[in-house]
């Protein structure tokens, strides 16, 4: 495939309700799209980097620095065989995982489209539907939480994830459990905690969670192999694993048992993959982690939630679930039950909604 050109936007979307994590809280999503054309074809793709730098270092300017000067040369006017070229190509750039992911995602979109598959076939996947769950932010009030967790479980979800952090945590869990003694539940920490935290973090493990996330910091595998020695709760990485070879010493070390991969933070859906096929190997379970994404992102990770290593309910949610009207027709809706549907026609299976896109559009950028 020859690009002819590529387009970047920007595009800004108000959340239905604001996410707080340990790390703050989000209210507006900046979010930059990416498309790429070739005879006469789109393929899309979606940067999750944050406003600021505090899930990674990358933010929405970064990302579009880098992407106008150092990614889009790589691939315009360029012949690619098909997407899996480009990590090669963007070898030299370190770092800047969500920028290339974001352009890395739009190829594998274009090729799909141009093939005529799904992309999730493409991908090698296996599921026909995956299953759904929901991660609920840091709330004003307990009483707040439990009416969320009461919707989504009335909405179908299968698995409910709340965010944690020192002064939110054992007492809000043992809230939860009481009223839902059953629901399989996890927590997520963000990296708000250290070492020191260990005996206060044993006291979640008579709660029977499916797992706890990135409880310590965000770049280290040794102290959660020391973490997760004491506790019975499994340990699951996110920020943590950067790529593929972060997967496999966090697996040689015994640093976690389950692994949230989400294409923008590994730096796309190459490496991504390969992050599913190392934890295979050490028979470790994945899953696919949200970034509070829109149609076009949420439609990649539901694609990638189809390999067979995929053993948990994702952050995958339904559009409206975060935002009233979405980047994508139709919207992508979980059934009753908890699943989403894989599509069945070519790429991502959802088409932008270009009149949508354009009124929320706040600068733009073509390349040809």
């Amino acid at each position: 495939m020859v690009i002819e050109s590529v387009i970047l936007r920007e595009i800004r979307m108000p959340l239905v309700d604001f996410f707080q994590t340990s790390f703050g809280r989000t209210i507006n999503r900046r979010i930059i799209l990416v498309e790429v054309r070739s005879d006469h074809i789109s393929g899309w793709g979606e940067c999750v980097a944050g406003e600021g730098p505090f899930f990674s270092p990358e933010t929405v300017e970064t990302a579009w620095s880098i992407l106008s000067q150092f990614i889009v040369p790589k691939v315009l006017q360029q012949t690619l065989e098909s997407a899996q070229d480009l990590p090669g190509r963007l070898q030299k750039i370190r770092g800047h995982n969500m920028a290339k992911a974001s352009m890395e995602s739009a190829l594998w979109d274009l090729q799909a489209r141009q093939i005529g598959l799904p992309l999730w076939k493409l991908l090698g996947g296996t599921r026909k539907k995956i299953a759904c769950g929901v991660s609920i932010g840091i709330q004003q009030d307990v009483e707040t939480l439990l009416m969320k967790i009461k919707r989504e479980l009335s909405n179908g979800y299968q698995r409910i994830k709340i965010k944690i952090q020192p002064g939110w945590d054992v007492d809000v869990v043992r809230s939860v459990r009481e009223l839902y003694p059953a629901i399989p539940l996890m927590v997520d920490a963000n990296a708000a905690y250290d070492l020191s935290c260990t005996e206060h973090l044993k006291k979640l493990d008579q709660y029977n969670l499916l797992m706890i996330e990135q409880p310590i910091m965000h770049d280290d595998l040794v102290d959660h192999a020391h973490l997760q020695i004491q506790l019975e709760t499994p340990v699951c990485l996110d920020e943590s694993i950067r790529h593929s070879r972060d997967a496999r010493h966090a697996c040689e070390l015994k640093a976690c048992q389950v692994i949230n991969v989400k294409m923008g933070r590994v730096g796309g859906m190459t490496e991504a993959k390969q992050v599913h096929d190392v934890c295979q190997k050490f028979n470790i379970p994945v899953w696919c982690g949200g970034m509070l994404e829109t149609g076009i992102g949420r439609a990649h990770n539901i694609a990638l939630s189809s390999l067979e290593n995929f053993r948990f309910p994702g952050d995958v949610s339904a559009s409206n679930r975060y935002y009233e009207r979405d980047t994508v027709q139709p919207p992508i809706k979980v059934s009753r039950k908890g699943y989403i549907k894989l599509p069945n026609s070519p790429g991502l299976g959802y088409e932008p909604d270009l009149d949508w896109i354009s009124e929320l559009t706040v600068r733009s950028k073509q390349f040809s």
